[in-house]
């Protein structure tokens, strides 16, 4: 990664410049049995696409809030990158009804309708999967996120000074972000190339960077691990063995 990268944005915009065809996320839910496997440049697309629904048809703007109420998936790693890129400041398990748009999953709902202003559901389906039956008073992420250009611009420059993440009594600001996924990654052991497999929830600060920031700083990749304890002993050590897994943060 680049030493002028401030924002966690600019971390995968190099990560994308160095080595586009590299994992970067790997996701399992073992309560479903799905495996999905992004590399930079697919992930990079989807957060294109995101952070232009986010800037257009949803009109958010650098210091909006958005409250995000979903588990660890690859989908929410999408929004917070997503998120960065436009300046829009992520508060994860936020009240919806003090934020100015909310990102809800399939079993948040109903808290989520407290947000006055824009929603999004998605389904978190395998393969990014839309609902059944849309969610009224929602707009469906998997309906709306295809037809999104594939590059983004931002309309204004996102300041690293500013608020981008809330997540339990911890803000940071991008640069602040990127500096502590930096320090977090020398603790954990990571560097280029590093795998590291982690079943830690999102909810906290420490889910967030094993799960997403840590990696991406160290110019590694992530194995983030849903419903990770349904998986037996010897299921896990096989899944480190086959994913070449270098580091753990269970």
């Amino acid at each position: 990664m680049n030493a002028s990268d401030r924002t966690p944005a600019d971390l995968l915009r190099s990560a994308l410049a160095a080595d586009p065809a590299r994992p970067l996320v790997t996701f399992y839910d073992d309560a479903t049995g799905e495996r999905v496997e992004l590399s930079v440049a697919t992930f990079a697309n989807w957060v294109a696409k995101t952070a232009n629904l986010l800037q257009g048809d949803l009109a958010a703007a650098p210091g909006d809030r958005l409250a995000l109420l979903l588990p660890a998936h690859w989908q929410s790693a999408v929004w917070l990158l997503a998120c960065s890129s436009v300046g829009v400041c992520v508060e994860v398990g936020g009240d919806p009804a003090g934020a100015d748009l909310v990102v809800s999953g399939p079993d948040t709902l109903e808290e989520a309708r407290a947000c006055s202003g824009e929603r999004v559901a998605l389904a978190l389906r395998p393969l990014g999967g839309r609902f059944p039956q849309p969610p009224a008073g929602f707009a469906d992420y998997a309906v709306e996120v295809p037809g999104q250009g594939d590059r983004f611009a931002p309309y204004a420059p996102v300041d690293p000074a500013a608020p981008a993440l809330v997540v339990g009594d911890t803000e940071l600001s991008g640069a602040g972000l990127v500096e502590q996924a930096r320090t977090e990654a020398a603790e954990l052991g990571l560097g280029p190339g590093s795998r590291l497999l982690t079943g830690r929830s999102y909810d906290t600060w420490q889910g967030l960077s094993a799960g997403l920031y840590a990696p991406l700083a160290a110019g590694g990749s992530v194995v983030l691990c849903r419903n990770l304890g349904k998986l037996p002993q010897e299921s896990l050590e096989k899944r480190i063995a086959d994913e070449r897994v270098t580091n753990t943060a269970v």
